[in-house]
């Protein structure tokens, strides 16, 4: 049997599965880490933090792995938008940057809508907003001039661990194509970005194919982690578009669901589609394969946040979070008009507002800690459902909504979005999806595979949800207040 590791790199924690040809997960492990926040708005992460834990994960699953199969190549999916300064020798000049960090909304608002913005945004897909690389660079520029002069290289998570283990700097094109500094249509790094941003092209890693190897490892890895010299291991590209990958989103009309931390909405298309209202998003999954939509600041993290701080529990764990989703089913649809704002880190798509913020309205004396409970996740399907209808008037009618994430173990939340949208949503026997489309890559750049698809359609439908039609109406009622509510206080935000 022959398997492919796919390991998907986020902000929260690094998830490894081995997948086979056949479409089965046959061992998985992962790690988490913490965040580091100087003040409010920033989100970093210390770079060794995310470098230990790839390595653990990577070595774990490769002793699990090796009396099982023949382990074919390792694979990469990487969170999008971080950003990192590093000297001449390699070394870290600051943290990881996330893409959740708010500091540069500043420069983004300079930049926005202006004719020098909109090109940018037309070029190369990336919406301006303090979430991008050319905004995080900036900022430097602007207010850290000592590290600016001295970076030898601005790069991202994925570049700085593939320079750890093969001393090259390189970037996929996935991941290029969400820095705001790439130009997707001729797959190079964009001049005017470039010239905005002061850097030259040298300051940034190689860009290359999503299928990209490379097998000769650094002496210190070789070692540590014990493979044959001739293992490939393919740089992938960014977890969203894997994620639509590894659902099988990737025909007309299929459109990706996911909310882990964050959350996301993506369809896939022969071609970028502009939106002349600069909503949504295209990167690129390969040449020919490009993903569209919208990412939000606003999941499973505003989720904890609530049990947090207003069930007063100490810590979130998996069973409290569960438990407490559990009990929106006691509630009806709708909340007896109970709506809220999910913008608690301000928010990306559709609205590029940094400055937005959480809202809880219509509260009345009928409303318990059930509704306000309901209310959280509502109000996250209501901003999702947004994304929605930007992707439906740029690109076309969403047909199936394939969820993946944390939230697919709340069955009560996936009919909720079943109903919002009012669409079939469709949960695979595979919850990893960014995982899965990192190894579904491997396969195919391997040559073990000519097309995603002779393993995608292997995998396995496990629950379909269908829409009701009277708690969809329920649902749009609230969605019109939700989007005058929000419209009536960005200014007073």
């Amino acid at each position: 049997m022959r398997a492919i590791i796919g390991i998907d790199i986020g902000t929260t924690n690094t998830k490894a599965i081995a997948f086979t040809k056949e479409g089965k997960v046959i061992a998985s492990s992962n790690s988490s880490y913490a965040h580091v926040s100087a003040q409010p708005g920033y989100d970093e992460i210390e770079p060794s933090v995310i470098l230990n834990a790839v390595v653990c994960v990577l070595k774990k699953i490769l002793t699990d792995t090796k009396q099982k199969a023949e382990i074919c190549g390792i694979s990469f999916s990487c969170a999008m938008h971080s950003l990192m300064a590093v000297d001449d020798n390699g070394l870290p000049l600051t943290n990881i940057i996330t893409w959740a960090d708010l500091r540069s909304a500043a420069e983004a608002k300079k930049i926005k809508y202006t004719e020098k913005g909109n090109t940018i945004y037309a070029l190369t897909g990336t919406p301006i907003h303090a979430m991008s690389p050319l905004c995080k660079i900036l900022w430097i520029k602007n207010n850290e001039p000592d590290i600016f002069s001295r970076a030898h290289k601005f790069i991202g998570i994925k570049e700085y661990l593939w320079h750890q283990f093969f001393g090259k700097y390189l970037i996929d094109y996935s991941l290029a194509s969400a820095t705001g500094l790439f130009n997707i249509y001729a797959f190079e790094w964009y001049g005017a970005s470039l010239k905005l941003a002061g850097i030259s092209w040298d300051k940034l890693s190689t860009p290359v194919e999503p299928t990209h190897i490379e097998t000769v490892l650094t002496k210190k890895y070789k070692d540590e982690f014990g493979l044959n010299d001739d293992t490939p291991f393919i740089i992938g590209g960014s977890d969203g578009c894997l994620a639509n990958l590894g659902s099988n989103a990737i025909h007309q009309g299929d459109t990706s669901l996911t909310i882990g931390t964050s959350g996301a909405l993506r369809m896939a298309s022969a071609k970028p589609k502009h939106d002349l209202k600069q909503r949504i998003f295209n990167y690129i999954l390969t040449k020919n394969l490009y993903i569209s939509g919208g990412g939000m600041n606003n999941g499973g993290a505003v989720v904890q946040w609530y049990i947090k701080n207003f069930l007063a529990k100490s810590s979130v764990g998996e069973i409290d979070f569960t438990r407490s989703l559990e009990t929106i089913n006691d509630v009806s649809p709708g909340c007896e008009g109970l709506i809220f704002l999910p913008y608690l880190f301000g928010e990306r798509a559709p609205i590029w507002d940094a400055d937005a913020r959480a809202v809880f309205f219509g509260i009345n004396p009928r409303h318990t800690e059930k509704h306000f409970m309901r209310s959280v996740v509502e109000g996250i399907s209501y901003a999702l459902y947004q994304i929605g209808v930007s992707l439906e008037e740029t690109i076309g009618p969403i047909k199936s909504i394939y969820a993946s994430g944390g939230f697919i173990q709340s069955q009560a939340w996936l009919q909720i979005i079943s109903d919002v949208f009012n669409k079939e949503v469709i949960v695979s026997n595979i919850s990893d999806a960014s995982a899965i489309g990192a190894a579904i890559i491997g396969f195919q750049a391997s040559g073990l595979i000519n097309n995603p698809d002779e393993i995608s359609r292997q995998i396995n439908v496990e629950q379909k949800f269908v829409p009701d039609e009277s708690c969809h109406g329920i649902y749009m009622r609230n969605f019109s207040k939700f989007s005058s509510v929000y419209n009536k206080l960005k200014d007073e935000f």
